[in-house]
């Protein structure tokens, strides 16, 4: 088994499992790979380090300065504050977290389609019973609904999720 670092277009790092290079090399020239988090097929192969079991080796931390004082003096007497880029590590598990929960939100609702404004206000007043639905609507419909009072959101749904979730 080949374990891969990708990375499509739009900035997502993920893993890709190949049975060898060249099973690799088959699916990118058919088109079959793709992003799991914007289904893009623009996805190219990271270097990558080989993966050594190190289960006894531990990195040092890293030490910040602990007062105000250890920082240089343009950076304390500035009023606004910076936040730090999220590091490559905090991205994907950011990433991995949104991806588990759309594959939640997949399983555990009924895809109605383009029936989905018409089946939430069947639920909202009282016609069929309430359920978890999702479903495609368009931005007046989604309007409408919310000035009836039924609450709905929008949540992009990679084309890798929208067949059968395992």
């Amino acid at each position: 088994m080949k374990v891969f670092d990708l990375l499509c277009a739009h900035g997502h790092s993920f893993e890709g499992w190949f049975g060898s290079e060249a099973d690799y090399l088959s699916q990118v020239e058919r088109g079959l790979l793709e992003c799991p988090l914007c289904a893009t097929k623009a996805v190219q192969r990271r270097p990558s380090a080989p993966r050594l079991n190190l289960s006894g080796a531990r990195a040092e931390p890293s030490v910040a300065p602990a007062t105000p004082a250890a920082r240089p003096a343009a950076a304390a007497s500035t009023a606004s504050v910076a936040t730090p880029e999220p590091t490559s590590a905090e991205r994907q598990a950011a990433e991995a977290m949104w991806l588990q929960a759309v594959r939640h939100v997949m399983v555990n609702t009924e895809d109605v389609g383009a029936r989905f404004a018409e089946e939430a206000r069947r639920m909202h007043y009282g016609e069929t019973e309430h359920r978890n639905i999702r479903g495609q609507a368009t931005r007046e419909q989604t309007q409408e609904l919310g000035e009836e009072g039924i609450e709905v959101f929008s949540l992009p749904v990679p084309e890798a999720l929208k067949g059968p979730v395992q």
